[in-house]
């Protein structure tokens, strides 16, 4: 059995690995899953003890490789018939002897469309799509673990995520920004090296049953933030396209379809967290800086 501190990552996709990096720089012990035979290979090389989990693939040694885990975050998205770990593995999960802390990984689509108005995280849950629908039936099935049995579930709420690699420079850079023109529509960002701020701020003071919105201070129209990224790389901003000739994927569009501002004082109040990014301003400057 591992003595030091486990983290387990059911999805280790960007903000899982992001913070699964800043831990195992500290020594701590790094698990998790993945979808695929190459990015477990990549995964494993860098230490992460990587298996191939979905709802099709569950595993059958579960104590194995889970036995000693002090920490568990999930960020694999809900699927038609529900969250997958939930319905394989909570009960398991509820067994676990070491476990102080669990983090499950939201949005804050769960609030729906507010036509710009706030929310915070006592907001009640409408979401308007069917993607945030299931994120709240998801949310639902932790909390009743926690409430059977004292599992330490914690929510988080995540705003748009961006960060190296993964920003509306990449965009521009690559040719696909589009300054989409629809009056009153603003997103709220979370940089993901603030994600993994709040994450371990957590971890560090759990609270279990509580919610946090994870945004930063200043929700901003999406064509607001392209100009200031083609600003930042010197190139001329693309036309503004009205939202009905846009070119956009379903699931872009439905991104679209809410509009509010997220209210973000608890993670500052109760985790004291201060933002290292609090605008998208200071997180491009900082990403374009870094030539990421």
């Amino acid at each position: 059995m591992s003595v030091g501190p486990f983290l387990f990552c059911f999805g280790l996709g960007y903000s899982a690995e992001a913070l699964a990096r800043s831990l195992q720089a500290e020594g701590w012990r790094i698990g998790g899953t993945c979808r695929e035979p190459q990015r477990r290979a990549a995964l494993e090389a860098s230490g992460f003890e990587t298996h191939l989990f979905d709802r099709d693939r569950p595993f059958t040694d579960f104590r194995r490789l889970l036995d000693g885990a002090t920490h568990i975050l999930l960020s694999i998205p809900p699927d038609a018939e529900g969250d997958a770990v939930a319905d394989l593995h909570g009960a398991d999960i509820a067994r676990l002897s070491n476990l102080r802390w669990l983090g499950y990984l939201s949005t804050t689509g769960v609030y729906g469309d507010r036509q710009g108005g706030w929310v915070d995280e006592a907001s009640d849950l409408t979401p308007s799509g069917e993607r945030g629908r299931r994120r709240v039936a998801a949310e639902e099935a932790w909390l009743d673990l926690w409430r059977a049995g004292g599992l330490p579930v914690h929510l988080f709420r995540l705003a748009g995520i961006y960060g190296p690699g993964r920003s509306a420079l990449d965009t521009v850079r690559q040719g696909r920004a589009q300054r989409i023109d629809k009056p009153g529509q603003v997103f709220s960002r979370i940089h993901v090296a603030d994600i993994v701020q709040v994450l371990r701020a957590s971890m560090e003071r759990p609270d279990p049953g509580a919610a946090y919105n994870v945004c930063d201070d200043d929700p901003a129209p999406p064509a607001e933030v392209i100009d200031f990224a083609c600003r930042l790389l010197g190139v001329e901003p693309p036309p503004l396209v009205s939202y009905e000739q846009a070119q956009l994927s379903p699931m872009a569009r439905s991104f679209y379809a809410d509009s509010k501002r997220v209210d973000n004082r608890r993670i500052k109040g109760d985790l004291g967290v201060e933002l290292r990014y609090p605008n998208y301003r200071a997180g491009l400057t900082q990403l374009f800086k870094d030539g990421a």
